[in-house]
């Protein structure tokens, strides 16, 4: 079972989430939440194994609570799914660069969300990563090299060559599998330089990884 943990300000659409996902089989809904801030006390009493968040509400947006639930639980973290209403979206952005797994768009069918949940819950590849890409490569340009930025090229220096090489791949949208047979290696070993990746670099999932790589020029808008 996956256990999903709703957050929405919306009362219909939060509703209407919870009831989808309590008729989909392997699906568990072991809480919903009005705002970021009980959505953050709910995080940590529940455990979810996937939180769906929405970006915009009143009072911590869904950036914040992304933030403090990724910071606050233990091991392992929840997957963050955000919803927005705009694919290209700052604050989406800005969430993925916070640790969020990935995000989708409130008016995608049942199918696509339920989907979309499963793929974070999995984590070896990146949902819908052409939208990812095209959402990161628009902001990229913008980020103003603050404290949110994930890390510095100086921080890539803590990496093997074989661990960039993959980080590289990961970045422009594959997955583990792709990326083994670009590099002629097993899928498991892929998985391994990856998670060591993201531990030397303190990166809390995927879509944060590929943030990091545009962010610190690793990876370049248009590089094929």
């Amino acid at each position: 079972m996956i256990r999903v943990l709703v957050v929405d300000d919306q009362f219909l659409v939060r509703s209407g989430l919870v009831a989808l996902l309590r008729a989909a089989p392997g699906m568990e809904v072991v809480g919903e939440a009005a705002d970021g801030t009980e959505a953050v006390a709910l995080a940590a009493t529940t455990r979810p194994d996937v939180v769906l968040m929405d970006i915009r509400m009143p009072g911590m947006t869904g950036i914040e609570a992304t933030r403090r639930i990724l910071a606050e639980a233990s091991d392992p973290a929840p997957r963050v799914l955000i919803l927005t209403t705009f694919d290209l979206d700052e604050y989406v952005y800005g969430a993925l660069r916070a640790g969020a797994s990935g995000f989708l768009l409130k008016d995608a069918g049942p199918e696509r969300l339920l989907a979309a949940v499963t793929a974070v819950h999995g984590g070896d590849s990146l949902f819908a990563p052409g939208v990812t890409r095209r959402l990161v490569e628009a902001f990229t340009q913008r980020a103003d090299g603050s404290s949110a930025r994930t890390a510095s090229p100086a921080g890539l220096r803590a990496l093997t060559s074989r661990e960039i090489e993959v980080l590289k791949l990961v970045a422009r949208g594959l997955t583990n599998a792709e990326a083994a047979d670009r590099l002629f290696i097993s899928e498991a070993t892929v998985k391994t330089h990856l998670n060591r990746t993201m531990t030397k670099l303190s990166l809390a999932s995927r879509a944060q990884a590929v943030v990091m790589a545009y962010e610190t020029g690793l990876v370049r808008p248009g590089d094929d």
